[in-house]
């Protein structure tokens, strides 16, 4: 079995015919090196397969360019959506993405995520409101930066981006209304996440105002078969809804599929839906899915642009818009 090597500069710099530093040189931006010894270090370096340990580098000046991003449900459409915005933001910063999934509860989560601490990672990206907080602090107490997403914790020294549920929730209150829907329901997954529950808030509070009650159901994580189970409990009460906002798009996927099949139900015409995330199905023609964009690129670019900026000791919010998208799964008013 052969073993594994790595080609160290002081073998380019021999084959090269020059000195260590001048190899250094020919790797650090904006240092001063002649065409010449560029060129014979360049065509060394390629002969031999040559890399620069940006590892070894970055640890010199105490960091590692290495950035957990702590995530659940990382296969739901949103979630995979989100991470491929913010690796392809980070990868353009020269920066390295490490993913540690939470989507179990093994302790899996802790040992991973303190393997990355070892490797030197300056900073995590919590993607949800999952993880337990005590992740939080670990990534504090080990000096890292940190940026939470969509998260309700109030820490000093990181980034919180969060959209504007709340008032998400209370739109779309009136376009149920314009549409003549006056049994309104929420479907909700039992994740609890400061998101979710906040267009809950502001969907209860907008139909109040206006002299409507709201049916709520949740029910298991934030997914496709939630949303078939909550729909037939919603559509099987005797006072069936004419409006339902889905917590999200997947959870609106599934409502509406078990509502057209299980209980024949004509969607808008008899029932109005609405959801949560602007997924690439919601605009498929089965579904035609009004509901809220989320802002992905926004949220990579103010997670990134943050990080990039170097330590903070304040408490920093960033507060983005969720453009409201209509189709046709509610009746034009």
């Amino acid at each position: 079995m052969t073993a594994k090597f790595y080609v160290s500069a002081n073998e380019v710099a021999e084959r090269a015919g020059v000195s260590r530093s001048a190899v250094s040189r020919t790797f650090t931006p904006g240092a001063s090196v002649s065409p010449e010894t560029r060129r014979r270090v360049m065509e060394a370096a390629d002969a031999l397969g040559y890399h620069v340990n940006h590892l070894a580098r970055g640890l010199m000046r105490n960091e590692s360019g290495i950035v957990c991003l702590i995530v659940s449900e990382v296969a739901t459409p949103y979630r995979s959506a989100l991470l491929s915005m913010l690796t392809q933001k980070l990868q353009n910063a020269g920066k390295v993405a490490m993913l540690v999934n939470t989507d179990r509860s093994d302790g899996s989560v802790d040992r991973a995520l303190k393997q990355a601490i070892r490797y030197r990672a300056d900073a995590s990206i919590i993607m949800s409101g999952l993880p337990d907080k005590s992740i939080t602090q670990l990534c504090l107490k080990n000096g890292q930066r940190l940026v939470l997403i969509n998260r309700d914790d109030d820490q000093v020294g990181a980034l919180r981006i969060n959209l504007d549920d709340y008032e998400a929730g209370s739109k779309i209150v009136t376009a149920f209304l314009r549409a003549g829907c006056r049994r309104l329901a929420f479907a909700n997954s039992e994740a609890g996440t400061p998101s979710l529950m906040a267009r809950e808030r502001g969907f209860i509070d907008a139909a109040k105002r206006l002299g409507l009650d709201v049916v709520v159901e949740r029910f298991g994580w934030t997914g496709y078969e939630a949303g078939q189970v909550l729909a037939r409990r919603l559509l099987t009460r005797e006072e069936r809804p004419d409006g339902v906002f889905c917590a999200t798009d997947l959870l609106a996927c599934g409502f509406m599929d078990t509502a057209r099949r299980e209980f024949s139900v004509v969607i808008p015409e008899q029932l109005c839906v609405a959801g949560f995330d602007n997924i690439e199905q919601a605009a498929w023609k089965s579904y035609e899915l009004t509901t809220f964009a989320q802002p992905v690129e926004d949220i990579a670019t103010e997670a990134v642009r943050w990080l990039d900026a170097g330590p903070s000791h304040d408490t920093n919010r960033v507060q983005l818009h969720a453009d409201f998208v209509w189709r046709s799964s509610i009746r034009a008013g």
